[in-house]
C-alpha cells in the first residue's frame, strides 16, 4: 500500500465513499464515487504539514493544488461525518517525510485571496478596521456579485415558500415579509443598515412608499446602489449613504432593518449597536434584525473570543475578516435590557441552505466568467464557502433569524402600546411582489400583477 493511501485510511478508514488521486500516480477509493479529492502537486502536502488543520487545506484548494472533482457536497459529508478526525504528530510526520526536508524548507506561497485584518487599525471592530474587513469581502466586483447572486443582487438568506420558487421570487419575498414584519407604511422613514446594493430600500420605497436611507462602507456597494436607485426613478424617496451606523445621527426613523449585517458588528460592540439603532427610532418604532446565528455554546457565559470566527481558520481568513457569530439570544437578552420589547423570532434556516445552493449553482454555471471577473483563487474561495456554509445550514451548525423588536413607550399616555395587531398576519394573501427583475435596476418588472402595498396594509393594520 502506498505511503499515502496508509495515511489517508489511517485517518478515515479503510472504506472510503469518496476516490482519492495523487500527483504521484497514488489513487483509491471507489472508481464511481460522487466525489474525487485530487492532489495536484506536491505544494498540497506542504500547505498542509505548514498550517495543520483548516488553514492548510483551504490554501491547498485556494492555489489549486488540491482539488475537489464532482460533489463537493459529498466531501463535506465526510468531514461531517468524522468530525474528530486531526492530523496528529505521527500524521504529520509521515506527511514531512512524504514531501522531504528540502521541499519542506521553502514554503509555497499562500494564496493572494488570503487576509488577515489588522495592522494599522488594530482595535477589533474600530470603525477602520471594520471598513477593511468590509471591503475585503464585498470590493471583489459587483459584476461578480451579480453573476453569484443573481439580478436581485441580494446578498442574504432568501424566503421559500415552497423549494421550487426561484431565487428571485424568494429573495422579493424576503423584503415583503421584512416590510410588513416592520408595518411599513406610505410615507414612513425607514433606515437599513448594511443596505449592500440597495435591496430592502428599493422594495419598500417602490411597494411601501417610504422614505428610506441605505447605509453601507462598502465603497463597490454604496456607488451601484446609488446607481440602481437612480435608474429605478426612485432618488426623490431613497439616499444611500457611504456612512457607518455609529455616525448616523439623523432620527427619528420609523422603522430600521439590520439584513446580514450584525454578524459584522461584534459582541464587544453589541450593546453600542442597539443603543444606536434604539436611539434612531421614534417612540413605537419597529426594529428588525435578520442574522446568522450559532447555537448556543458552553460553557454558557459568552466572552468576545468565543463568538469570534478562529483566527487561523478558513473564513476569517478568507470570507469574513473578523466576523461574529452569536447565539441569538444574546441579541435577544440586549434588546430587552436596551430598550426594545421582542415580539417575534423566526428561524429561517433550512431557507438559507435553499439560497445557498441557488448561488453555487449560479457560480458554477459562470465559472470561467467568475475566474475572468476576480481570480481562480476567489471563484474557489466563493465555492469552498458557499458550499460549506449550505451544509452547515442543512445540518443545523449554523442558524439564522430575524428578531423583531418594537421600541414601545414605557412611559407616558402612550406606556404600552406596541402597535402591533393581537394576532400577527404577515404572510396573509402570499408575499409574492413580483419577480422578473430588471438586472441593472433592482426594479420587479412584473409590478403590475403584483399585490398592491395598500392592499397588503389593509390585512395588516397594525401589525
Amino acid at each position: 500500500m502506498a505511503p499515502l493511501q496508509a495515511l489517508v485510511e489511517s485517518l478515515l478508514g479503510p472504506d472510503l465513499p469518496v476516490r482519492f488521486e495523487a500527483y504521484d500516480g497514488t489513487a483509491f477509493g471507489p472508481a464511481d464515487a460522487p466525489a474525487t479529492i485530487v492532489l495536484r502537486d506536491e505544494d498540497a502536502l506542504r500547505h498542509i504539514v505548514r498550517a495543520p488543520g483548516e488553514l492548510g487545506f483551504a490554501r491547498a484548494y485556494v492555489s489549486g493544488s488540491l482539488d475537489v472533482e464532482g460533489d463537493v457536497f459529498a466531501v463535506l459529508d465526510l468531514q461531517r461525518r468524522l468530525p474528530d478526525v486531526k492530523l496528529g504528530p505521527r500524521q504529520l510526520a509521515t506527511l514531512a517525510r512524504l514531501v522531504g526536508r528540502s521541499a519542506l524548507a521553502h514554503p509555497p506561497a499562500i494564496p493572494a485571496e488570503e487576509r488577515a485584518v489588522g495592522g494599522r487599525h488594530r482595535g477589533r471592530h474600530s470603525k477602520g478596521r471594520d471598513e477593511a474587513a468590509i471591503s475585503h469581502h464585498y470590493d471583489v466586483g459587483n459584476d461578480f456579485y451579480r453573476l453569484v447572486l443573481g439580478p436581485s443582487l441580494t446578498y442574504s438568506c432568501a424566503v421559500f415558500e415552497s423549494a421550487g420558487d426561484t431565487l428571485e421570487r424568494a429573495q422579493a419575498n424576503k423584503y415583503e415579509l421584512i416590510s410588513r414584519k416592520l408595518g411599513l407604511t406610505e410615507g414612513m422613514r425607514l433606515l437599513d443598515v448594511g443596505c449592500g446594493w440597495g435591496g430592502m430600500v428599493l422594495h419598500a420605497a417602490r411597494y411601501h412608499g417610504v422614505h428610506a436611507v441605505g447605509i453601507t462602507i462598502s465603497r463597490q456597494q454604496e456607488a451601484l446602489a446609488r446607481r440602481r436607485v437612480a435608474d429605478a426613478g426612485l432618488s426623490d424617496r431613497v439616499e444611500i449613504r457611504f456612512q457607518d451606523y455609529r455616525d448616523t445621527a439623523d432620527g427619528p426613523f420609523d422603522a430600521v432593518s439590520s439584513i446580514g449585517m450584525f454578524e459584522h458588528v461584534g459582541v464587544a460592540h453589541l450593546e453600542a449597536y442597539v443603543t444606536r439603532l434604539r436611539g434612531l427610532l421614534r417612540p413605537g418604532g419597529r426594529f428588525l434584525s435578520h442574522q446568522i446565528s450559532r447555537p448556543p455554546k458552553t460553557p454558557r457565559r459568552l466572552r468576545p473570543e468565543r463568538a469570534a470566527m478562529a483566527p487561523r481558520g478558513f473564513l476569517n481568513r478568507y470570507v469574513f475578516p473578523d466576523g461574529e457569530l452569536h447565539e441569538v439570544g444574546t441579541l435577544i437578552s440586549a434588546m430587552q435590557r436596551l430598550g426594545f420589547e421582542v415580539r417575534h423570532l423566526e428561524s429561517l434556516r433550512e431557507h438559507y441552505d435553499l439560497t445557498l445552493r441557488h448561488w453555487l449553482a449560479n457560480l458554477d454555471a459562470g465559472w470561467d466568467e467568475a475566474v475572468a471577473l476576480t481570480s481562480e483563487g476567489r471563484a474557489r474561495v466563493w465555492r469552498l464557502y458557499m458550499a460549506g456554509a449550505a451544509a452547515m445550514f442543512a445540518s443545523g451548525g449554523t442558524q439564522v433569524h430575524q428578531i423583531l423588536g418594537v421600541a414601545t413607550p414605557t412611559t407616558g399616555a402612550d406606556r404600552g402600546d406596541s402597535g402591533m395587531a393581537l394576532r400577527n398576519r404577515w404572510e396573509a394573501g402570499g408575499l409574492d411582489v413580483g419577480t422578473d427583475v430588471d438586472a441593472d435596476t433592482g426594479a420587479d418588472t412584473g409590478a403590475d400583477a403584483a399585490i398592491s402595498p395598500s392592499g397588503a396594509e389593509h390585512q395588516l393594520t397594525t401589525g
